[in-house]
């Protein structure tokens, strides 16, 4: 009998456009595994809203791959030890699977598997699923390279394959047998590929018409974002398979009188899909970030000792800061797991800048917070709305005038803030400038049923200006950040550095919006 290959299946949970799968299959009858890794679930940046989504994309897949002949193998414990048990049974001499980037955490458990697998002769064959590039240096070139692979077709699978028999237990019986300490902090979206397909399906169909005006408010961006990142995250559809397909919608809306602002907002779509995995490149290409700021010259711009700091993290932690557009953002995220782009910036602006909290602590809380969790996209886009990537503009998001532009009628506030359900919506957005007369009118004392603010927001933003503006003209901040240019910056349109030939000089570009 041939000796069989082992599929690993890691955060690709779908048998379409899946190269690893279709190598194995080819190559002899396979032995599909995923295992559930107990450290990696006790990590600072999973939650069981993340676990919850998992557990219905791995059951999905087993249900794939059944109908194609052979059920997926799901084991707990670490890989290394999962893998000696299989090889003493199966003897399998190839182990082939996607490249993975991953948090630090994957990264050393995957080195560990390098040297199983030395160890034991045994050859693993990564394929790569995004455009991400391994063993990148600078980025010229990058571009053309994605477009290729998200142009190119996707591999083919036989209706049914060879494997190696049913496995000792099903993977909803193992599953059930795992649980981490939050596991009742779920998300209300499911996983698996059906509900992803759904998903991709409505918004190309229709949802994606305002797709472009409405992503910014979290009010409308619940139903015009496509909803598909924590899919996309795991795997449960492909990047390539949502790129080509988008490709194809645009192509029949050409053709199509009075669908100028589906096309427009499609094509913006597709810029997001290409941006997708030019953030996850950033970590990729330097791993430290998740751990460092990535312009070396911002090491130390925080203290995480602050005194100030365990206050401000935990009435964030909260939703209790008393800018009641933020507190409605945070409370949103923390119990559906999900809040558009523009929102996301601005809770990490905010606890960078007007908090001034360490961008490491915040970075944590929102992952566990996020369904969504991508290590690059996460770590790359913390570090850049925290300030500390050096060439990228310091955006200073106005808790006031965000909330008067994304929800102008204060609808989103009262549906997360219900303190304030009565109060007129000329006092919405700033209630701690009602008096004490009107408070008591509209039954929402400040201090009581909601807290006072945290700080005026425009003088904790003039004195991180300040702060920033100190930090950086007693630096020299120019030759880290034209580095962090040559590695990371994009080749799409000509960026500088944020700064000019000398401290005096700065050139830093704070939006304050």
């Amino acid at each position: 009998m041939t000796a069989p290959v082992l599929v690993w299946f890691k955060r690709d949970l779908r048998v379409v456009d899946h190269e690893a799968l279709s190598a194995g299959v080819r190559e002899g009858p396979i032995i599909p595994l995923y295992v559930v890794e107990p450290d990696y679930w006790a990590t600072e940046f999973t939650s069981g809203r993340q676990w919850s989504f998992l557990k219905d994309s791995v059951l999905s897949l087993e249900n794939e791959l059944a109908d194609r002949g052979q059920p997926l193998w799901v084991e707990i414990g670490h890989v290394e030890e999962i893998l000696e048990h299989l090889y003493q049974r199966f003897r399998f001499c190839k182990i082939v699977s996607h490249q993975e980037t991953g948090p630090d955490w994957t990264f050393q458990r995957d080195l560990r598997v390098k040297r199983w697998c030395e160890d034991r002769g045994v050859v693993w064959d990564e394929y790569r699923q995004h455009g991400v590039a391994r063993g990148l240096r600078e980025r010229q070139g990058w571009a053309a390279q994605w477009a290729s692979l998200m142009n190119s077709a996707q591999p083919e699978l036989p209706p049914t394959f060879e494997g190696i028999g049913t496995p000792p237990r099903r993977a909803s019986d193992v599953l059930d047998d795992f649980s981490i300490p939050d596991e009742a902090l779920i998300s209300g979206q499911k996983g698996g590929r059906q509900e992803g397909l759904e998903l991709l399906s409505s918004f190309l169909g229709n949802r994606c018409e305002t797709y472009r005006g409405g992503m910014s408010s979290p009010l409308t961006g619940e139903v015009v974002c496509s909803r598909l990142s924590a899919h996309l995250s795991l795997g449960t559809v492909s990047l390539r398979e949502v790129w080509q397909r988008t490709t194809d919608r645009r192509a029949e809306l050409k053709g199509e009188k009075g669908r100028g602002r589906s096309l427009r907002s499609l094509k913006s779509f597709q810029s997001r899909q290409h941006w997708h995995c030019h953030f996850m490149q950033k970590l990729e290409s330097e791993p430290r970030l998740e751990f460092e700021e990535l312009h070396r010259g911002f090491i130390g711009l925080r203290n995480p000792a602050h005194e100030l700091e365990s206050e401000r993290f935990e009435r964030f932690q909260r939703g209790l800061l008393g800018w009641p557009f933020v507190d409605a953002c945070l409370r949103c995220l923390a119990s559906t797991g999900w809040l558009n782009f523009r929102m996301r910036a601005m809770l990490v602006s905010i606890a960078s800048y007007h908090l001034w909290i360490d961008w490491r602590k915040t970075g944590s809380q929102m992952a566990r917070w996020f369904t969504d969790f991508e290590a690059g996209i996460h770590w790359s886009q913390i570090q850049m709305q925290s300030g500390t990537t050096g060439i990228n503009a310091n955006r200073m998001y106005s808790p006031i005038k965000q909330s008067q532009d994304q929800d102008p009628d204060g609808v989103f506030i009262r549906r997360w803030i219900p303190e304030l359900d009565s109060v007129p919506t000329e006092w919405i957005h700033q209630p701690w400038r009602m008096s004490q007369s009107l408070q008591q009118k509209y039954g929402c004392q400040i201090g009581l049923q909601y807290p006072e603010p945290i700080g005026d927001p425009q003088q904790l933003a003039r004195e991180a200006r300040n702060k920033l503006k100190f930090w950086i003209d007693t630096h020299d901040m120019r030759p880290e950040a034209q580095r962090v240019l040559k590695a990371h910056g994009s080749r799409l349109r000509q960026a500088r550095p944020r700064y000019g030939r000398k401290a005096s000089s700065l050139q830093m570009a704070l939006d304050f919006e």
